[in-house]
């Protein structure tokens, strides 16, 4: 995301925010959820989460329902992807959400990518 500016968020707010994700994709049923804590290791975000969908139907459905929950608890989130709906990213600045078709997501391999990633 070019141009984005990374707000310094209250620990406690991060934390909701991150419980309203995993709740919102544990009940849209999205599979094999990880999630990431990138303290140390990025600027972008304090957390990713990466989860897959069955189908480009329910990636676009969990990224959807992601949003609203979001915006319920007063959160504010971009999302790119939609239109394909292989790899749908939900950026709620402080926390980033990847969601994938299985395929997609074991060539790209984001989880790997980042585990090996070096405390800065």
């Amino acid at each position: 995301m070019v141009g984005k500016i990374k707000k310094k968020t209250d620990n406690n707010v991060i934390e909701e925010m991150l419980t309203v994700v995993k709740n919102s994709l544990d009940d849209g049923k999205a599979e094999d959820m990880v999630v990431i804590d990138l303290e140390g290791k990025s600027s972008i975000a304090n957390y990713m989460v990466v989860a897959s969908g069955t189908s480009n139907r329910h990636v676009a459905s969990l990224a959807e329902n992601l949003q609203l929950k979001l915006k319920e608890k007063g959160y504010q989130s971009i999302t790119e992807g939609m239109e394909k709906a292989d790899w749908v990213l939900v950026d709620a600045y402080d926390v980033i959400v990847h969601i994938f078709r299985p395929e997609v997501r074991e060539f790209y391999s984001l989880e790997k990518m980042w585990s090996a990633v070096k405390p800065r």
